[in-house]
């Protein structure tokens, strides 16, 4: 890991003004400077990312980390906006010569945090008990800070070929999304393409993992409320029998599920809480079941979500007169890598890193609302690695241990700078 210098020295803009047209260079020459910009940066930005890890926010609290993001901007000079829902932003770098009319290139870094306890034991570990950033938001925020330096130094220079809009999007843990307010701000209007970095522990640092079609999953949280009348134990033929009803979900709704839909989409119905009665002798009047609806392509996950209310109440019916409602939030879709997107980043990452730093990576069940985004511009998520290099069991994302070699800022620098310029 690199060394952190104090934080102010993360972000200040060399500004040459730059006239005309864009000088384009050669890919060697903007990917050698890229590359020596980088490294240079580096030690500000560790510094940057260890602030914002010992101060994570929830969703739609990022109050402090949106401050410090846009203080961070505009010591560049630009102008960032702050989202109507109060945390988040967005911040364009468009060079004078563009037409205003023409589509710009997204980029979008998640900032919100976990609600758990980090077990670290680093010495930048988070001081607001119970929040933490176990999923590396702090380095995916800080990662495009570092893009947004190297950016403007290209816009100022004249070599900036067309408008790049960042997006700062707050709530990425929280259902619904934030990315719902990115939309629902106009944000992704004028935006043509867009694309993200996600940590994996799973991938050395120094690796891109790719892939075309779905990356993540589709993920609702499940909710299913039961009521009955209730009564005691020993004349349960007087009543409806909440609780065998209620197991009776937990166990065969799963499965009936899979049947319903195209297995092909491979439909993962989990629980996580089950909850119903107090006393031993009471069968009792209300329960619920709590849990994940994950699938891998559109078309099974709206097939599910269609299919779970009717058979959540053929399933309980047998147990006698119980009320039973479903409720599903989140409405999160399978991120969807389009295959132009996935050669833009290819392409990038090749010339930045090397074909070595290139890999494939399997589709993951987790649920990730970059896919909002993707249903209004084109674009692709990539597979940014943090394992350091010989590392093994390395902590997994969601984990209050989890860990990113913070090498990995100076790849992800690289590899969005590219995206974006080349």
């Amino acid at each position: 890991m690199s060394d952190p210098s104090a934080p102010d020295r993360a972000v200040t803009a060399d500004r040459s003004a730059g006239t005309g047209a864009a000088a384009v260079p050669s890919e060697r020459e903007l990917t050698e400077w890229i590359t020596t910009r980088a490294a240079e940066l580096q030690p500000g930005l560790v510094a940057v990312r260890r602030d914002l890890h010992a101060h994570p926010e929830l969703g739609r609290e990022e109050v402090r980390t949106t401050e410090v993001i846009a203080e961070q901007l505009r010591r560049l000079g630009l102008q960032p906006s702050v989202l109507r829902v109060g945390t988040g932003l967005t911040c364009d770098i468009v060079p004078d010569f563009v037409d205003p009319d023409a589509g710009l290139l997204g980029l979008r870094a998640d900032i919100d945090a976990l609600p758990l306890t980090e077990t670290t034991g680093l010495p930048f570990a988070s001081t607001n008990t119970g929040v933490a950033h176990s999923c590396g938001h702090d380095v995916h925020t800080t990662i495009l800070l570092g893009v947004a330096q190297l950016l403007t130094e290209l816009r100022d220079q004249g070599k900036l070929a067309r408008g790049v809009r960042l997006i700062f999007q707050p709530a990425e843990e929280s259902s619904p999304g934030g990315a719902i307010d990115v939309v629902g701000d106009n944000r992704m209007l004028g935006v043509d393409e867009v694309y993200a970095l996600h940590c994996d522990p799973g991938v050395d640092v120094g690796q891109i993992g790719l892939r075309t079609g779905p990356i993540t999953s589709a993920a609702d949280k499940v909710t299913i409320e039961v009521h009955g009348p209730g009564g005691h134990t020993s004349r349960p033929q007087l009543s409806a029998d909440l609780i065998g009803g209620l197991a009776d979900l937990a166990n065969r709704l799963p499965l009936l599920l899979s049947r319903r839909v195209d297995p092909r989409g491979t439909a993962s119905l989990v629980w996580g809480v089950i909850e119903a009665g107090h006393a031993n002798n009471a069968i009792p009047e209300a329960g619920s079941l709590k849990g994940t609806l994950r699938c891998l392509d559109p078309a099974t996950w709206r097939a599910a979500r269609t299919a779970l209310p009717g058979l959540a109440k053929e399933v309980a019916a047998p147990w006698g007169e119980l009320e039973v409602q479903v409720f599903l939030s989140g409405d999160i879709p399978p991120t969807v890598n389009h295959p132009a997107g996935v050669t833009r980043l290819t392409r990038a990452g090749q010339a930045v890193l090397g074909w070595e730093a290139m890999v494939d990576t399997p589709q993951s069940l987790g649920g990730e609302d970059f896919g909002v985004l993707l249903s209004h511009a084109p674009g692709a998520m990539a597979r940014l690695g943090v394992r350091s290099v010989g590392g093994h069991d390395w902590p997994d994302l969601h984990r209050p241990d989890f860990m990113a070699d913070e090498g990995a800022i100076e790849v992800g620098v690289h590899f969005l700078t590219a995206a974006a310029a080349l």
